[in-house]
């Protein structure tokens, strides 16, 4: 029993229970689809799970595995960063492949910030109008991603009005909001919870990445700043992003990285 639906632990036993002798059941599991799609994968190499993608799940341990062939699910975080970097810079923008349904709650808060979104095969639209402030809950999926929590917080910095993040899901998951500031962001943080002013024009500025997804949202915060800016430690974004700047550049962003 999960004391939390935490991801990592949900795979880890996932994994673990698949080799195990007789049965075992996670109780509070989460239900993300990369959950869904590890349970897939390890059915294809012989095991036998049963309920991913709901709060329980059972696993019969078997004796072995064996090799398959198996695609892997598109990145529905990579996915919303893009389609967030097309709203901060009001860029149309078609992003592809997704899998709309894995982003169901990113996109409705997209659509309530003013953005207009077209679902186009396996790939979304996005056609940005007036951004307009919002509040937001981080959840656990199907809610609202931790993972967009830094790079939404760089769009509502653009919107109309005020807007309020509430993070529910990981202590200490402002640490960006430092270095928005210096870009020019009017954030305050009470306990666990942002209020973003809005109407920011991002001013360039020299900035220090402090984890995955801050890295991303202050890349996408320089590009639609005035001037120039220059982003530290992209080693972190190097975990969960592959060739970042050059797709950003090859959608007409002039960025590059330097040693």
């Amino acid at each position: 029993v999960l004391d939390c639906p935490s991801v990592g632990a949900t795979e880890t036993i996932l994994m673990a229970a698949s080799l195990a002798k007789g049965t075992s059941v996670i109780e509070n599991a989460a239900q993300e689809p990369e959950v869904q799609d590890l349970a897939n994968l390890l059915n294809a190499m012989g095991a036998r799970i049963s309920g991913a993608g709901g709060p329980s799940i059972t696993v019969e341990g078997v004796e072995r595995l064996h090799g398959c062939d198996y695609t892997v699910i598109p990145d529905r975080i990579e996915a919303g960063t893009f389609l967030l970097a097309a709203a901060i810079t009001r860029s149309t923008l078609r992003v592809a492949p997704v899998v709309p349904d894995h982003l169901s709650s990113v996109l409705q808060k997209l659509r309530d910030c003013g953005c207009g979104l077209e679902i186009d095969g396996d790939g979304i639209v996005i056609t940005p109008g007036t951004i307009k402030g919002i509040d937001i809950t981080t959840q656990p999926f199907p809610g609202f991603p931790t993972d967009l929590q830094a790079q939404i917080m760089v769009l509502l910095c653009k919107g109309n009005k005020s807007s309020i993040i509430q993070e529910n899901i990981f202590e200490n998951r402002f640490m960006h909001v430092m270095e928005l500031q210096r870009l020019g962001a009017k954030i305050q943080i009470k306990g666990s919870k942002a209020i973003i002013e809005g109407n920011t024009n991002f001013i360039g500025a020299e900035v220090m990445s402090s984890d995955l997804r801050a890295s991303a949202a202050l890349v996408l915060a320089a590009i639609s700043a005035k001037g120039t800016s220059i982003v530290s430690r992209v080693y972190h974004c190097d975990r969960g992003y592959e060739n970042f700047e050059k797709k950003l550049k090859k959608i007409g962003a002039k960025i590059k990285r330097v040693n």
